[in-house]
């Protein structure tokens, strides 16, 4: 089939290669969202899907807005015959869903109808599901609700932070992205729709969504933590200050109040309403990321001091 795969951030970047790599389908042009910058330098740089389609010399749409009247004219005349989508990042209208005859497949990374919406890898370990996945599917104008394609599966380790997991679902997912689009080819493969039933929602996961809250269990707390590392990262306030958080570990370790740090010779332990964890790597504002026994160190904590 010819093909205009649409996506923007990393994770979108096994998917397009499985179908450069395919031999079976043409991939004509990429959609991503248009040149940003980032960085401390504050550069221009191209989305890592934009970058991977300049190296194959293949055509990239950056719109504005995916509703542009000069966009949706360049799409019209490249008459793809399907659409895949991987984490592209902006709202589709029916206009442009109509445009290819097969319609826009998009890889989503949860097992459908459960975690619609913009974070699902986030939601999935906050709220320690077992197992999560991807599923394929056809978009529609309501979010993540059309039928579905396939599915696979993929185990939520105690480990895991969302990034280690959404790494194995963006290898695991682009398999199962190709394969539909052969099926979808052959013929062989129809769409069913989501049932009614488990519907959940994920909605984008904001830095101050990431603040540790340490009055709660440290279940809960390690969940958060690993949820939202390394995007947007965790965090507490110290001394008025900002300090990023990286994943903890939990322990046996009781007595010590909500927030309390104790600093020990070979760890640092933080108090929660239940047993202490034990902090990993932290940053202080302006710093470098550190091992917390570094970071305590030299900070020179006092008896009494908590995060919160």
């Amino acid at each position: 089939m010819r093909l205009v795969f649409a996506g923007t951030p990393a994770p979108a970047v096994p998917s397009l290669r499985a179908l450069l790599d395919s031999g079976r389908h043409e991939v004509a042009a990429v959609i991503t969202r248009p040149d940003a910058r980032a960085g401390r330098g504050r550069k221009v740089l191209r989305s890592p899907v934009g970058e991977l389609a300049d190296e194959h010399g293949i055509e990239v749409l950056t719109p504005a807005r995916p509703s542009d009247p000069d966009f949706l004219a360049r799409l019209r005349d490249i008459a793809p015959d399907c659409c895949p989508v991987v984490a592209y990042g902006a709202l589709l209208k029916q206009e442009a869903l109509d445009v290819p005859a097969h319609g826009w497949v998009n890889l989503h990374f949860s097992l459908l109808p459960a975690w619609r919406g913009a974070a699902p890898v986030q939601a999935a370990v906050r709220h320690g599901d077992e197992i999560t996945g991807a599923a394929t599917f056809r978009l529609v104008p309501e979010l993540d609700a059309g039928p579905v394609y396939g599915v696979v599966t993929e185990p939520v380790r105690d480990t895991d932070t969302s990034g280690a997991l959404l790494e194995r679902l963006a290898v695991s997912g682009a398999g199962l992205l190709a394969a539909t689009l052969d099926g979808i080819e052959d013929g062989t493969l129809d769409a069913r729709p989501q049932p009614a039933e488990g519907v959940s929602y994920a909605p984008k996961v904001t830095p101050e969504d990431a603040r540790a809250d340490f009055t709660a269990p440290a279940l809960a707390v390690d969940r958060l933590i690993r949820s939202v590392s390394p995007d947007p990262g965790a965090w507490a306030w110290f001394r008025d200050e900002r300090l990023k958080l990286g994943p903890v570990s939990r322990t046996e370790e009781t007595g010590l109040a909500p927030g309390e740090i104790d600093v020990q010779r070979r760890r640092v332990l933080v108090g929660t309403a239940t047993g202490a964890v034990e902090l990993g790597e932290v940053q202080a504002q302006g710093k470098k990321r550190m091992a917390a026994r570094d970071w305590a160190r030299g900070t020179r904590i006092e008896q009494g001091e908590r995060l919160q």
